[in-house]
């Protein structure tokens, strides 16, 4: 099976909170890679733009009318975005370091991965 047929099997069949998992994941490497190689201050923006672009996305998602998520959690999403750019930016200037917004994606990618195996379960009762 090639690559691209691999992909399109993928985006068919992948669910929402799986790609929010699965790119999360790959962004967290990145930062993680980052800071395991010595990499501070200005050497971290393509790894923290990504980051930030990610908790953009998310942000704009939950603010969106018609989100079925529950209000309390679209709230904290969308404030944890808001944490996200600031922090983003104390990083990038070197006042503090990349460890808060790796332990956040960590948290959120187990909450994902939680969430995701309930729904398969939920799924395989039926």
């Amino acid at each position: 099976m090639s690559l691209t047929a691999y992909q399109r099997t993928r985006t068919i069949t992948e669910t929402s909170r799986a790609t929010e998992h699965r790119l999360m994941m790959q962004i967290t490497g990145e930062l993680i890679a980052a800071r395991d190689s010595g990499q501070s201050g200005l050497a971290l923006t393509p790894a923290l733009f990504r980051n930030r672009e990610l908790w953009s996305a998310l942000a704009a998602a939950c603010a969106a009318r018609g989100n079925l998520l529950p209000d309390p959690l679209r709230a904290a999403i969308v404030s944890l975005g808001l944490w996200v750019d600031r922090y983003t930016s104390d990083v990038v200037a070197g006042r503090d370091r990349i460890d808060p917004l790796i332990e956040v994606n960590r948290t959120i990618m187990e909450g994902l991965h939680q969430g995701s195996a309930a729904g398969e379960a939920t799924a395989a009762g039926r």
